[in-house]
């Protein structure tokens, strides 16, 4: 399951049916985990001292597309996937099912949780905290610097079923409540509260999320999303949202 033209360091851990595609390089204190797929042309593992000598982990089940960099010293849960050309720095730490867009760069020292969504060209700053079940839409981008360019990182910090819309920037220190909504194109630049939506530039409170409709004719209410999208998620999990 190794390509003949892939570099897999003898001190590298690779479970069982391990697919390892052409011109791939897997690094020293590597530990992939069963049933993986890695593309041609990644580096997995790449050396950096800012791992402080921590491995890098990805769990079983992983899909990583090609083109993608994941340096040393970051752990993944089960069911990682990515898309192309994905960057991934140090002391990243993910839960399970995290999907990471073509073109994503993860700057390190972050916290994300389970089943967190990103989709294409999201940047996500050092420092950053992304709770569960997170949408963050094309070309997000969530800051850390308050006064760049300077030494002091402040994370934005993301709640759990937060959807943070395409093209929207979250400044640094900010916090996003649970199960609120950021308009697209936003420049959030102070809390969000729970549950609600904001919008603009800066953003400002629009409304609450309940108040926003769904465009199929049903006239429900779009949010909380987990009442009426539940694809790509598993039964069980779904079955534990009690969504009311």
């Amino acid at each position: 399951m190794i390509h003949p033209s892939a570099i897999v360091s003898p001190h590298a851990r690779l479970g069982a049916n391990v697919s390892v595609g052409p011109f791939t390089i897997i690094h020293d204190n590597v530990e992939i985990g069963d049933h993986s797929v890695i593309d041609g042309y990644c580096e997995i593992g790449y050396p950096t001292p800012l791992a402080d000598g921590l491995p890098l982990v990805i769990g079983a089940g992983a899909r990583i597309r090609s083109h993608s960099v994941f340096y040393a010293g970051s752990r993944f849960g089960d069911k990682l996937v990515t898309g192309h050309r994905v960057v991934v720095r140090e002391k990243t730490v993910a839960g399970v099912a995290f999907q990471i867009g073509t073109m994503n760069d993860i700057q390190g020292d972050c916290e994300i949780g389970d089943y967190v969504r990103c989709q294409s060209n999201v940047f996500i700053g050092k420092m950053s905290k992304v709770g569960n079940f997170v949408w963050l839409l094309p070309y997000v981008v969530l800051t850390n610097d308050p006064h760049p360019p300077s030494n002091v990182l402040v994370g934005a910090t993301i709640g759990d079923y937060a959807a943070i819309a395409a093209m929207s920037v979250i400044l640094p220190g900010v916090k996003v409540g649970e199960r609120a909504l950021v308009a697209a194109h936003s420049k959030v630049h102070r809390d969000v509260e729970p549950h609600t939506v904001v919008a603009g530039n800066p953003a400002r409170y629009l409304c609450d999320a309940s108040k926003i409709r769904l465009k199929d004719g049903s006239d429900q209410s779009a949010y909380p999303w987990t009442r009426h999208f539940h694809r790509g998620y598993p039964a069980d999990v779904v079955a534990g949202w009690n969504t009311p």
